[in-house]
């Protein structure tokens, strides 16, 4: 049987997708959770949260993720960076999943990705878990209900936690598979129930359509000055390096959090909702995210909390250190109503420097932006992919390498044409380690980097005094009101100058071996503003 609203002519019966027990299309968010409950997928939590747990997968798993090789693609994915899987291993496995689904109930999300209407997607999503249906309808945009009458998707997406793939069979690495294919506009996930792969799904394929309309995908958060969209901020980076926390500036109308697109029309949220890590979150720091975890239909995912009063503890990990909540974007007071901007006026680049050696702010030419767009240092935090504990060093290209299908230079190029196209002023921010590298050193303090910003987007920092940074070239404030002297040059802040100089050295070699590899892709410029 059939529940919801969904346009007669598009049913998943209409799909080739048969045999199915009851589905229930485009329930709204008190539905899904009834729905969830009765199938004792969670709890309900203060304030009508949903309070979940997704197993032994915490966090992505981006090994398992791989792209069809079809003839249409075959020449513009970036293998080397995206595992193969034959036409032959998805049609083994898209026969083999609906075989399983079969008798079996599921739930329908019938979507949009992209804020503009001018360049986004119709996504359906097909989900085993009721409560998958519900963290999906947060996180991308829901179409007005009578507009359902008459939705067909241009993608469709399977996930079906219970189905185990068959490495021999499938042409796949392990039992967990993601596997996307674009000539069948189809994307089927299987063996995990950690709900950021749906959304991260939707951004890679975003990732591949986009720049074929001079349209360049962006992992990263944005916002603009009140009552001002043409003044808008970007903030590069991977999770854990702050887009969330630095983006929900309360000065600021937020634009959204994580996936965004610029076009000649400016800039656009992908997505309408917030997937926000809660690890240490205090009302007092980030009000704006904590009041989310109270409130109706947020999703909350892998966090501890007292069986009696069910108070969450945002302190203990013992789940993992990825925990987090997914929140419809009008949660947030200050966010904008239609999800756009105009063309970036700042562009941040948000990196979480483990090694301690990076400036909390510096400000970046169009050849050095490029250089660190391309290298995308930051470091893994622990639990946001499986196997990450502490730490880890790591250079993403594009600040989001696991979602990049194509080749890193055909993003780098479309920034570089932005920027000298539009103009902005760019930035690199270390919210990492200061004083010594992880295990010595601490973090850098979350108000000194909000001053910073603040100075970076209302201009004020331009008039200030500036030294080129010894190791990496680039310019770095020498004072800053409401920011410790100290802070702006990190060899200070260490207890050990010497002992700086040979982490410093260290992580130029670092940057010079891994930037290697676009080398026989870049312009003269940017080489010449390559490091080491």
């Amino acid at each position: 049987m059939t529940f919801g609203r969904v346009n007669p002519q598009f049913r998943l019966d209409d799909q080739g997708i048969e045999g199915l027990g009851n589905v229930y299309y485009n329930l709204m968010e008190p539905a899904l959770i009834e729905a969830a409950l009765k199938r004792d997928e969670g709890t309900l939590g203060e304030g009508g949260t949903f309070l979940v747990t997704t197993g032994k997968f915490t966090g992505r798993s981006p090994l398992d993720k791989h792209v069809v090789k079809t003839d249409s693609v075959a020449d513009k994915i970036w293998w080397d960076n995206n595992k193969a899987m034959s036409p032959e291993g998805f049609s083994a496995l898209l026969a083999d999943m609906l075989e399983h689904m079969k008798g079996r109930d599921y739930f329908v999300q019938d979507l949009v990705a992209g804020a503009d209407p001018a360049h986004s997607v119709d996504v359906r999503m097909v989900t085993e878990l009721a409560w998958h249906g519900l963290f999906i309808r947060h996180m991308l945009r829901r179409p007005d209900h009578d507009e359902l009458d008459d939705f067909t998707a241009d993608f469709t997406i399977i996930n079906c936690p219970s189905f185990k793939a068959d490495p021999a069979r499938h042409n796949c690495r392990s039992e967990t598979v993601i596997a996307l294919n674009m000539d069948a506009k189809m994307i089927l996930i299987g063996g995990t129930e950690y709900a950021g792969e749906n959304k991260k799904s939707v951004f890679t394929l975003l990732n591949y359509l986009l720049p074929e309309k001079n349209i360049m995908p962006m992992h990263c958060s944005a916002n603009h000055a009140p009552g001002n969209p043409v003044d808008a901020a970007i903030f590069f980076g991977l999770s854990g390096t702050g887009k969330t926390t630095l983006s929900a500036d309360p000065s600021r109308v937020l634009i959204g959090d994580d996936e965004h697109g610029w076009s000649d029309r400016g800039t656009f949220n992908f997505e309408g909702g917030c997937y926000a890590k809660t690890i240490n979150l205090s009302q007092e720091a980030e009000p704006e995210i904590y009041a989310t975890t109270k409130k109706f239909g947020t999703v909350i995912e892998n966090m501890v909390f007292d069986p009696e009063t069910f108070e969450l503890d945002f302190n203990d990990d013992s789940l993992t250190a990825n925990m987090r909540c997914a929140y419809p974007l009008e949660y947030i007071s200050n966010a904008s109503a239609n999800a756009m901007g105009g063309h970036p006026k700042n562009i941040i680049m948000l990196t979480c420097d483990a090694f301690g050696v990076l400036p909390p702010i510096a400000r970046l030419t169009p050849a050095q932006a490029m250089y660190h767009f391309l290298s995308g240092f930051t470091s893994k935090v622990a639990g946001t992919e499986r196997g990450v504990t502490e730490p880890e060093p790591t250079f993403s290209t594009c600040f989001g390498a696991p979602f990049m299908p194509r080749r890193p230079e055909v993003y780098g190029n479309l920034l570089r044409d932005k920027i000298a196209k539009h103009g902005a002023t760019c930035w690199l921010v270390n919210t990492g380690w200061t004083g010594g590298a992880y295990g010595t050193g601490s973090r850098m303090p979350i108000k000194a980097t909000r001053a910073l910003l603040s100075s970076a987007l209302d201009a004020s920092l331009a008039d200030a005094e500036f030294r080129k940074d010894p190791n990496f070239g680039f310019e770095v404030p020498v004072s800053v009101p409401g920011v410790a002297e100290v802070l702006l040059d990190p060899r200070r802040t260490w207890e050990d100058a010497q002992a700086y100089d040979v982490q410093a050295a260290k992580l130029v070699h670092m940057f010079a071996e891994n930037f290697a590899q676009y080398v026989p892709y870049i312009d003269e410029d940017v080489k010449a503003a390559a490091i080491g």
